[in-house]
């Protein structure tokens, strides 16, 4: 049931197809990216205080250790991102205001004004937000995006394999050619898919924690002895489970990021090939859809069944594609040491994940609707003999004839091929043996 609030949504993401997003909400959201800002700032203020080689000596009692492994685990309290944005309000800065909002959360436990000194200790800004945005990513991946693809290929694999021995007529040019199976033809797309699955999967997801222009500057004013590119690589790589990047200005520079969604962007131009194939065999009749009882497929003819998943699919990875053209032309791309053009980009990859994810559904709704119409694929091919021209003129070659492939083109580019016409041109081949003809 449709509220006031999808009804208003400026997006459909949040609109109409807000339900079908849901298990995006909590990872790429506002809400989530406060939470993610959350759980980095209190991981980095754990490492910096247990790490031996700093050598910070800070008192870190057992209830506020307890706390701060909640928050860097990512159990972050319901009212937390309310709280955060309240005091962004006052401060118009939001990872200003999630430090205070850790502050005030360690205050209430009780911690020393030295520990509650080393939070955001040597950092920029933008150290937070790209190991945020980079856990956003992981998490995204690993728990909505990756799912949805195994879903896809399933349905995709099941499919392929119960019409493995159905054969059915290949148009190449959309001629008729050589045939083929409709389980080969769809594990075709089965197999491209899970290509760029296998990439998404193996793809490194780059953080970076080297201060305001990525050289170390204000962490070795304060401490020169320590090694800080070895604490960063342990923080990124070990605490969070990231990629560490060791050459950045202020910013991480957004490669992986990119590289991430071209995975996506490839994988939706594989997906927009399938969509529009299974429509086409829709169109010729080789497949039908299950009709749901209620369902309306026109305004005024009631006969039709469209088919509007595969429709859909394609026109939300279209969308999902473009954003992704757009981040790699702008995220790589920042004057100097830094500037501010990325932050709005990199706020969009909600909008991109959630018209990937609707695109997924509904292509996953339309595979599941499909039953196969055996009489009209095989009918489509009995019409269709002149397609075993490459056959019978290979088999002639085999045998030594050297002008088979201008005796079959005679024989039937532009005429009217039937069994009877094609089994005079095999009759009338001296050089093919009896048992061959046959």
């Amino acid at each position: 049931m449709a509220d006031k609030t999808s009804l208003y949504a400026v997006s459909p993401i949040d609109g109409r197809y807000t339900d079908k997003t849901a298990e995006l909400k909590p990872l790429v959201s506002e809400s989530g990216l406060i939470s993610y800002r959350i759980r980095v700032e209190a991981a980095w203020l754990l490492h910096l205080a247990k790490h031996d080689r700093v050598g910070l000596d800070l008192d870190l009692p057992a209830d506020v250790e307890a706390n701060l492994e909640r928050f860097a685990g990512g159990e972050i309290p319901d009212d937390a991102s309310l709280r955060v944005k309240e005091l962004e309000s006052k401060t118009n800065h939001d990872v200003k205001a999630v430090e205070y909002y850790l502050r005030e959360k360690l205050t209430e436990l009780g911690a020393s004004d030295k520990l509650q000194a080393f939070i955001h200790f040597a950092c920029t800004s933008e150290d937070i937000n790209n190991l945020s945005y980079a856990l956003m990513l992981k998490e995204t991946r690993d728990k909505v995006l990756i799912p949805a693809m195994d879903q896809v290929l399933s349905k995709l694999g099941d499919l392929s394999k119960d019409f493995a021995s159905v054969p059915m007529l290949s148009r190449t040019h959309g001629q008729t050619a050589s045939p083929s199976t409709v389980g080969k033809e769809i594990n075709v797309f089965c197999y491209r898919l899970a290509r760029q699955r296998s990439q998404l999967m193996s793809q490194r997801i780059d953080g970076k924690m080297s201060g305001a222009v990525g050289n170390y500057n204000a962490h070795l004013a304060a401490f020169p002895s320590v090694d800080w590119l070895s604490l960063a690589v342990d923080f990124v790589e070990n605490r969070l489970g990231l990629s560490h990047n060791p050459l950045t200005t202020q910013i991480e520079n957004h490669d992986g990021f990119v590289e991430y969604c071209d995975i996506i962007r490839r994988f939706n131009s594989v997906a927009i090939d399938l969509s529009r194939d299974v429509w086409g065999y829709i169109s010729l009749g080789y497949f039908k859809q299950k009709v749901k009882h209620g369902e309306v497929g026109s305004s005024t003819m009631p006969h039709k069944v469209n088919p509007i998943d595969f429709e859909n699919a394609e026109g939300n990875y279209g969308l999902s594609s473009a954003l992704s053209d757009h981040f790699a032309s702008k995220l790589p791309v920042s004057r100097w040491q830094r500037d501010l053009s990325d932050s709005t980009v990199l706020r969009a990859f909600g909008v991109f994940a959630g018209h990937h994810l609707l695109a997924q559904k509904a292509l996953l709704k339309g595979l599941s609707k499909l039953e196969i119409d055996r009489d009209k694929v095989e009918a489509d091919l009995d019409g269709a003999w002149e397609v075993l021209g490459e056959a019978v003129q290979t088999v002639m070659r085999r045998y030594g004839v050297v002008d088979a492939y201008e005796r079959l083109k005679e024989a039937t580019r532009g005429q009217n091929v039937d069994q009877e016409s094609l089994a005079r041109v095999i009759q009338g081949c001296e050089a093919i043996p009896p048992h061959e003809k046959k």
